[in-house]
């Protein structure tokens, strides 16, 4: 008896749905005040005089709106329904425990974004909310993890599948970070005033633990659990390689802990500290690459696929985005590399290939998967729609990290060259200068990957509704066949 074989009365449904209108919602707003902040780059007369409309406001509420909004949504959601499946079993606490995890974790949303905009944050490097925010989430995510481990206990299936593991690594370890890095002591019980418990070199060093943990946990871990479940189900096929999976989920949760310290090349940090962070983060290369063969290698003899599945489409490109920014990333975290690529765009183009090209692209692919299934539905409204959203969002991520990618190597360059007489080639006010072109470049990538993801909410409204466009028939495979075959 397979869990598909269940009556899905039994799953909680409800929640899940929750969850995919919520990621979609708040992708929408993330990436909309992502392209207005792009447009001020370009134009900074659209910081408009005011406080709450600067780029400084502005580009925290996006990269948190982005993450934890979009992307924390999308997890919560996909954990839900895959540990579900996976366990034969219904959530536990029951579906009052759920709905409290779903509109707690709205609530946080909503009360951290009006403290980017009213400035009152850390004023870190990812301007966390302030203490009673923090508060509010690790409840939050206590009774998040408490439903998720208690399915996993009361499982009807004998075997724990590896995309739980996954998952189960990343609520454990975000717990843990998000409470070590918000150690603060408020001024007063009513005031939104507090003081870091670290300061100087050790609180740069446990920010940046925090810092590229979350990258590790929330944006590799996480979304591994939804590779490792949804890209089996889309292709029909087993994991290529299970043993893999979990050498893969091994590696990755020992090595990526230490990484941290290559964010602080050339700094106060010790340098062994400093060297440690770098030969760890080299050595993220293998995981990470096995990972990325294991998903692409699950294709096999079902490549044609990928002419029929708009959300198989996402995930393989979004695996192949995997693969791409977890080589550049330990290439960048080498000191040579890093002397002319830290603070340059190069660190925002190769960001922005890891959160457009792998997170959002195997969000992208998941939902596309979830809508018809949770609503029921024999099909898209339209995949011919969902193949203009995979065209326009890739062009779209194209144009920005090749333009920030560009601008930020002629950036590096600019700021180390020297004249004759030993001194600065270029002023700060130039290097801007010739930035601007690849400003708008980027600006104009971003509006093509938001209105990839207009087209995306349009198409799933449809397929809610429960309506159908007529479209040609996909290719069988019958159509596909060849002499291998």
């Amino acid at each position: 008896m397979t869990a598909s074989s269940l009556s899905s009365e039994r799953y909680n449904e409800d929640i899940v749905r929750a969850f995919v209108i919520a990621s979609v919602f708040w992708g929408l707003a993330a990436f909309a005040v992502g392209v207005f902040i792009a447009f001020q780059l370009g134009f900074p007369a659209l910081n408009l005089g005011l406080e709450w409309t600067t780029f400084g406001r502005l580009r925290p509420l996006h990269t948190s709106a982005a993450i934890f909004a979009f992307g924390g949504n999308a997890l919560l959601g996909t954990s839900f329904h895959v540990v579900q499946r996976t366990c034969r079993t219904p959530l536990f606490g029951g579906r009052a425990a759920a709905w409290f995890v779903f509109w707690g974790f709205q609530l946080f949303i909503v009360m951290a974004a009006l403290g980017y905009l009213e400035g009152v944050t850390k004023s870190r490097e990812y301007a966390e909310p302030e203490w009673f925010n923090d508060l509010w989430l690790t409840l939050i995510w206590v009774m998040y993890l408490a439903i998720f481990l208690g399915t996993i206990l009361k499982r009807q299936e004998p075997h724990i599948y590896v995309a739980n593991w996954f998952y189960l690594s990343f609520i454990i370890t975000i717990a843990v970070l998000h409470v070590v890095n918000n150690l603060t002591i408020p001024v007063s019980v009513f005031g939104s005033k507090s003081y870091s418990v670290f300061s100087g070199v050790q609180d740069a060093l446990i920010q940046w633990w925090y810092g590229h943990n979350a990258v590790g946990f929330f944006l590799t871990a996480g979304f591994l659990g939804i590779m490792y479940y949804f890209i089996p189900k889309q292709a029909d096929r087993p994991i290529y390689s299970y043993r893999l999976s979990v050498v893969h989920f091994w590696s990755l949760i020992f090595l990526y802990i230490w990484a941290g310290p290559h964010h602080l090349h050339y700094t106060a940090l010790p340098d062994w500290a400093q060297t440690l962070g770098m030969v760890f983060s080299v050595m993220l290369w293998m995981p990470s690459w096995g990972g990325m063969i294991n998903g692409l290698m699950t294709l096999s003899g079902a490549w044609y696929k990928l002419r029929t599945d708009p959300g198989l489409r996402f995930s393989v490109t979004a695996v192949a985005f995997y693969g791409m920014s977890t080589f550049e990333g330990p290439m960048m975290s080498i000191k040579s590399v890093n002397g002319l690529s830290h603070y340059t765009n190069w660190t925002i183009g190769h960001v922005h290939s890891g959160a457009l090209g792998w997170v959002a692209f195997i969000v992208f692919g998941a939902l596309y998967y979830l809508v018809p299934v949770l609503w029921k539905r024999q099909r898209l409204y339209s995949p011919r729609l969902a193949a203009y959203h995979y065209w326009i969002a890739t062009l779209g991520i194209v144009l920005y990290i090749v333009s920030m990618w560009v601008a930020g190597i002629m950036q590096g360059l600019m700021w180390r060259a020297y004249d004759e007489m030993g001194f600065l080639q270029y002023s700060f006010a130039e290097v801007v200068v010739r930035m601007h072109p690849f400003y708008l470049m980027r600006a104009l990538g971003g509006v093509l990957f938001l209105l990839g993801a207009l087209i995306m909410a349009y198409n799933f409204w449809r397929t809610a509704r429960g309506e159908l466009r007529h479209e040609a028939e996909p290719v069988s495979r019958a159509a596909v066949t060849s002499p291998a075959e």
